[in-house]
């Protein structure tokens, strides 16, 4: 769909604008767009309770009921209530990796359908196709999946096999761009579409309004493949952020990160590995982190038999690490990692420890204390105090000892920020803490739990890991929650021109007595 620069007429105001084509703006482009779910007539829910609940008004549509009294006592693995009852819906006791089948039974009406136009950088899916890999997504693959169109039938239908119930991110991108055309969703997505502005604007009629203004990537008209980038505005009564948290790569603000060899992406690693720049013959890589992105670089430096130093500010048993909480027999590369960051570890005694000449193979003789796994040393408890442009990096444990050591490349991979640029001020004054970097774990956007609006701006919205969602599975409670409360604003607004339309016509009809 091509964009361009309009007015503010009237007609060319949209209910819903989503900033953000990932499987957060998929989902609620899905629900806008008249597909309705319903509890069946011969559903059942294993949870007693939501399942008498259901029950009591079986001809009402789930965007007809009380979210708010369906969500009591209901339980699950995210802090938003309405994502815990729709997930509990889509795949009741999910939890508990019962295949169960969902009590719902989805009905297309068009009559319900909200007109809206969703905004992304790339094709539909999002990040997930900067996610290219053999990597397999942490979560199962039913849990990838959106409404009305089963993940595992669609890999079936392309030959294609689960490993282990789950799925590289390169299938589920294609997922999520299929899911797009055969729900019938493309006319309502613009992609290629930077959006460089979302600002409050008042119209003639004193009405206030959202003015999103951006960028759009397309072929130019004249000779060549040329692309280039065309000015649009577009304005909507309400804006959706499903824009997602990995855009900007967090830092650790130390001296020389900003040097050549220090990368902040999982796929810088996989650029040098694909171009022979890093081998089995390099000096070490170091991994800074403790999450699943640099478990994913261990694993794959560690399969290239590149030297590995991982350093961590954790100790490995912290039950807040991420290693911790993962059943041993869906991941068994991730308890791989876990193990390897278990092994006999560095120490450091009083002095500057240089490791750079240090082999992390094994000897013969089987002296090396790191025998478990050959080419890794874990380095639990430090933090990084400096880079040097020598190509060494200085450790600091928590006593303030220092070693240092001489690497060919320093992955900081300790988590990201999103791109709110947009935004006055970033969209801090929007988040739970308005002083802090809008964080997916530390400090979401304040959205109400019913609604997902945001509570210091009406009229917008967030969803996915904006508030907090970082799995797919619990997003979509968040497209449940904003489509419900449009859908009353809209007929609460029907109500008030109606009520309005019949209160001028009895004013017109009656007559004044002297």
């Amino acid at each position: 769909m091509e964009l361009h620069n309009k007015d503010t007429f009237s007609e060319d105001i949209l209910p819903v604008v989503i900033v953000g084509n990932g499987p957060s703006g998929i989902c609620l482009s899905y629900l806008l767009s008249g597909y309705t779910p319903y509890f069946s007539p011969d559903g059942f829910h294993p949870n007693p309770v939501l399942h008498n609940k259901l029950t009591e008004n079986p001809l009402l549509s789930l965007f007809d009921q009380d979210l708010e009294y369906l969500c009591e006592g209901v339980e699950g693995r995210s802090s938003n209530p309405v994502a815990v009852l729709f997930d509990a819906l889509l795949l009741p006791d999910g939890d508990f990796g019962v295949d169960c089948a969902s009590p719902l039974i989805w009905r297309h009406e068009p009559e319900r359908a909200t007109h809206h136009l969703v905004l992304g950088k790339g094709p539909p899916g999002g990040a997930w196709h900067a996610m290219e890999g053999s990597m397999l997504t942490l979560s199962l693959a039913n849990w990838m999946e959106l409404p009305g169109l089963k993940l595992k039938e669609w890999m079936r239908d392309k030959r294609r096999n689960l490993r282990n119930d789950r799925a590289t991110p390169a299938e589920i991108a294609s997922y999520y761009q299929h899911y797009v055309t055969k729900m019938d969703l493309e006319k309502s997505f613009a992609c290629g579409t930077t959006v460089t502005s979302v600002s409050r604007d008042s119209l003639e009629s004193g009405c206030s309004v959202w003015k999103i203004q951006g960028l759009q990537r397309r072929a130019s008209s004249g000779e060549g493949n040329e692309v280039i980038e065309v000015p649009f505005s577009v304005y909507a009564e309400n804006v959706v952020l499903a824009t997602g948290t990995h855009d900007i790569p967090a830092r650790l603000g130390v001296d020389g990160e900003n040097l050549p060899f220090v990368c902040h992406s999982f796929w810088e690693l996989e650029a040098a590995i694909s171009s022979g720049r890093l081998d089995r013959a390099s000096e070490p890589v170091l991994v800074v982190g403790a999450g699943l992105t640099a478990a994913d670089a261990v694993l794959a430096a560690h399969h290239l038999n590149t030297p590995v130093y991982h350093a961590f500010r954790r100790p490995v048993s912290d039950p807040a690490l991420i290693f911790n909480q993962l059943p041993k027999l869906l991941y068994p590369e991730y308890h791989k990692v876990h193990q390897m960051m278990s092994q006999p570890q560095h120490k450091v005694d009083e002095s500057v420890v240089y490791l750079s000449n240090q082999p992390l193979s094994s000897p013969a003789d089987g002296t090396s204390p790191y025998t478990c796994y050959p080419g890794y040393l874990s380095f639990p408890k430090h933090h990084v105090a400096a880079f040097r442009p020598d190509g060494k990096c200085v450790l600091e444990d928590e006593r303030g000892l220092q070693t240092v050591l001489q690497v060919s490349m320093a992955l900081v991979l300790i988590g990201a920020y999103p791109n709110l640029s947009f935004l006055q001020e970033h969209g801090r004054p929007l988040a739970v803490d308005s002083e802090e970097p809008i964080s997916c774990r530390r400090n979401p956007l304040d959205v109400d739990p019913y609604k997902y609006e945001c509570v210091k701006e009406p009229g917008m919205y967030a969803m996915g890991p904006l508030v907090g969602e970082n799995f797919v599975r619990f997003l979509k409670g968040g497209a449940l929650a904003i489509v419900c409360d449009i859908a009353r604003k809209r007929s609460k607004k029907r109500q008030e021109k109606c009520t309005t339309s019949s209160l001028n016509i009895q004013l017109t009809n009656c007559t004044l007595e002297a």
